[in-house]
């Protein structure tokens, strides 16, 4: 963790010292709910250090909300249909990154969910500028991206002049 312009900085702070307090919070919760902790967990002013959680309830703010925090919930399962289905049952979608060496599990997961983008076998977060970034349902509206921020900006207008004198 570390300055964000240093090539060195895996990890910058969060956006305030109160958005990495409330990712704290978050997690404290998961653990009073039965989650445990595998690796960091705890703020220290803006600075939220990686964090991996198990065993989190799905009702957890960290596995119901959006957290934008270095934070992950590793939950099992054996049925994919039925962890597609629990992705689906949330009130956001921004992006998922299903990690996995089962090609069909990827196609499904790009036909199911229901969500702004899938990214396979690296994280959620992966991008580059002409890449249609965004999410669906509370997780916002439109896309990122060079192309869609000029669509999004410009007015698409139409004229069209029938010459009088022209023959029809």
């Amino acid at each position: 963790m570390g300055d964000p312009l240093d090539p060195g900085t895996d990890l910058g702070p969060m956006v305030d010292a109160a958005a990495a307090a409330r990712t704290e919070r978050w997690v404290a919760e998961a653990v009073a709910e039965g989650a445990r902790t595998l690796l960091g967990g705890c703020a220290d002013g803006p600075w939220f250090p990686p964090t991996i959680l198990v065993d989190a309830p799905p009702t957890a703010k960290v596995c119901s909300e959006e957290a934008f925090a270095p934070l992950v919930v590793a939950a099992p399962f054996s049925d994919i249909e039925r962890a597609f289905d629990e992705i689906n049952d949330s009130r956001y979608g921004l992006q998922a990154g299903i990690f996995t060496n089962d090609l069909q599990h990827a196609w499904r997961a790009f036909e199911v969910l229901d969500v702004g983008g899938v990214v396979i076998n690296d994280v959620p977060t992966y991008r580059v500028d002409h890449m249609p970034y965004g999410g669906v349902k509370d997780s916002g509206i439109g896309r990122e991206g060079v192309r869609f921020a000029i669509e999004d900006m410009t007015e698409i207008r139409l004229l069209a002049v029938r010459d009088p004198g022209a023959q029809r």
